[in-house]
């Protein structure tokens, strides 16, 4: 995906036309009379003239709205798989994310794995504890099952808590919650795709899944991701022209060489490894909270605009009018020879103070400068 960082390419413009134009600023004294042709080659034909108004400094990328990267889900559970959801297809806290030998596993929030079997202790004076029996506690609180305290320990009436759940589930009751009987997540997912049949064992990786909510995934060269910081708010144009808010909410802590950038073939001995540095991306995700201004699109290129800094009611001229003058500091060249410097003497340069460069103009101040001065282009 392109990037462009127009204040940047701007900035760069104004640094080339001031190389150029200070050969003009530099012969105005006449020093040897060599120009005796009578020809000014450091005057331009072309003149503006200055004008009032806002100067945005604008970063513009591409990226894609989508649901976001796929994520392998893994059961551990045992057995056939007897039924798998259909792609798309939304699951929440308490639901069915798929069936083993015809017994849910069921889907729960949380951050911690699943990682032992949840049970009564042998010993009562020794009860099974542990963060992963609170956050278990939590979800059966949140899906209506009383009769227990949540926190950090299972007990007997968290027991027969999951027997209740159990029985509503239609599998045994036996007040134990194994470790493929269920699996935790962030929060609610899409179901992306399958990877495997109805009919094959239930191991390894048997679907993917993506966030519900649909956000923005740019790749941005690795050296161009000043804009992207966390929390900054971007504005996301989609392809009808339509605009919504968004957030940078990760950026990536690794660049991955574009692709086409690896493996540069052998032989050619360094460059190779510059190129992919210089090619490297990274991927930044930008937050949408108005799902709902996003239509029906699910998947399509949009593009990404980060206001940097902005300029109000403010004097500009476009970079190309600017010259460097001779004792130094850039001005402008006044397309009239009657201009006055304020001491009544004739003078054809007005020295300005730049400030913000973006979309191909610069911000101008000075005691010479007005709102409407008729200035030329240099050649």
């Amino acid at each position: 995906m392109g990037v462009g960082r127009r204040s940047v390419l701007v900035a760069a413009g104004a640094v080339a036309v001031s190389a150029v134009a200070v050969v003009g600023a530099l012969g105005l004294g006449g020093g040897d009379g060599s120009d005796s042709g009578g020809s000014d080659s450091g005057r331009g034909d072309r003149t503006v003239r200055v004008t009032r108004g806002t100067l945005v400094d604008e970063t513009a990328v591409d990226g894609t709205l989508d649901h976001g990267p796929e994520v392998p889900f893994e059961t551990r559970a045992e057995g056939t798989i007897t039924w798998l959801p259909k792609a798309e297809k939304t699951v929440t806290r308490g639901r069915t994310l798929l069936r083993v030998d015809e017994k849910p596993v069921v889907l729960l929030y949380g951050d911690l794995p699943m990682y032992r079997e949840l049970a009564v202790g042998r010993d009562p004076d020794r009860p099974l504890r542990g963060l992963d029996v609170k956050q278990f506690e939590s979800n059966l609180a949140m899906l209506g099952y009383s009769g227990f305290t949540v926190d950090d320990t299972y007990s007997q009436l968290t027991a027969d808590a999951v027997k209740r759940w159990q029985r509503d589930l239609g599998r045994p009751r036996t007040g134990k919650v194994g470790i493929g009987d269920i699996a935790y997540v962030s929060g609610p997912i899409r179901i992306a795709r399958t990877s495997v049949r109805v009919g094959a064992q239930a191991t390894g990786n048997v679907l993917s899944y993506t966030s519900t909510a649909r956000s923005v995934t740019v790749e941005a060269p690795a050296g161009e991701t000043g804009w992207a910081e966390r929390g900054n708010r971007v504005t996301v144009e989609l392809p009808d022209g339509h605009t919504v808010k968004g957030r940078v909410a990760e950026v990536g802590q690794d660049a991955s060489p574009a692709q086409g950038a690896e493996g540069g073939g052998g032989g050619g001995g360094g460059g190779s490894d510059g190129d992919a540095a210089k090619n490297a991306k990274v991927p930044v995700l930008i937050r949408i909270k108005d799902q709902e201004a996003l239509g029906q699109l699910s998947s399509t290129p949009v593009t990404v605009r980060y206001v940097g800094r902005k300029r109000e009611n403010v004097l500009t001229v476009p970079v190309a009018a600017l010259v460097a003058l001779a004792e130094g500091g850039h001005g402008l060249e006044l397309a009239d020879d009657g201009g006055t410097d304020g001491d009544g003497k004739g003078n054809r340069f007005v020295a300005v103070k730049t400030g913000l460069f973006a979309n191909g103009k610069v911000e101008v101040s000075g005691s010479a400068v007005r709102e409407g001065l008729k200035v030329r282009i240099p050649e």
